[in-house]
């Protein structure tokens, strides 16, 4: 039988499972960077990093679109569920000719976990600037549509029909929503901060000008609500939600209707 959880599919040989986690990679990311079905360049050189110990339920993936940058323009970390769903932890699509923001280490080189333990405001306040949301040390290449097809061709593949995402950030959280996925948990926190950024909210007055994340008018805005949160305008961290999707469906949740980017 064909491997169901990340634990099955790492118990194969390196090129049975390289070949299924390749799947997760988009051929839009592929022919954006004009990269090899392969993942190797001209010079044979090996772009995909892929961490799946035989012993382990949960794998990691970068791509890279050229050797030696520091950066992957994909990155997925995926673990199994206690009842062998696929969960997905993390999931990066980074724009390498972007400008990069620090927010995800401090000056002196420590991680920041993309700002959820440690803040490096400086860069944050940079990338604030540019236009980027919370976490983000690039800027996206807007293929995320088709990073869920290739999600969910990779899902019916070994089995599934649907899958969960944990989304780090309140922004994350409604992009999912607009692609289809639904609430494991959370739902309750989102349309409390919605009511509470809404005319008459308790959010509505502390977005004071306080600090560079609070500017007056961020409510109207998914990416400034995002960073009022990340700022701890809730008075707590943004955690403890989970979504789900089945695959080819379209859940239909809005806990944010009539908000701009």
């Amino acid at each position: 039988m064909p491997p169901t959880t990340i634990m099955g599919i790492n118990q194969l040989s390196p090129p049975e499972k390289r070949e299924i986690y390749a799947r997760l990679i988009p051929r839009a990311l592929l022919d954006h960077f004009h990269l090899s079905p392969y993942h190797i360049d001209i010079e044979g050189n090996d772009l995909l990093e892929l961490e799946a110990p035989s012993d382990s339920p949960s794998a990691e993936m970068s791509l890279y679109h050229r050797i030696g940058f520091p950066d992957p323009v994909l990155y997925g970390h995926m673990t199994d569920t206690v009842n062998g769903q696929i969960h997905i932890l993390l999931y990066i699509l980074n724009d390498p000719n972007s400008p990069r923001f620090d927010v995800d280490r401090m000056p002196d080189g420590r991680a920041t976990k993309f700002g959820t333990q440690l803040r490096n405001i400086q860069a944050e306040e940079a990338a604030l600037k540019a236009g980027l949301a919370p976490g983000q040390t690039r800027f996206g290449l807007r293929l995320l549509s088709d990073a869920i097809h290739s999600f969910e061709h990779f899902i019916k593949s070994i089995d599934h029909d649907l899958y969960f995402v944990e989304p780090l950030y309140y922004h994350n959280a409604v992009i999912f929503e607009r692609y289809g996925f639904a609430y494991q948990k959370g739902r309750r926190l989102m349309e409390r901060i919605h009511t509470g950024f809404a005319p008459g909210g308790d959010l509505l007055p502390l977005l004071d000008g306080s600090t560079p994340f609070r500017q007056p008018g961020a409510s109207e805005s998914i990416r400034l609500r995002s960073w009022a949160i990340h700022d701890g305008i809730l008075g707590e961290q943004f955690d403890n939600v989970t979504m789900y999707k089945r695959v080819d469906q379209s859940a239909g949740v809005v806990t944010c209707p009539d908000c701009s980017w």
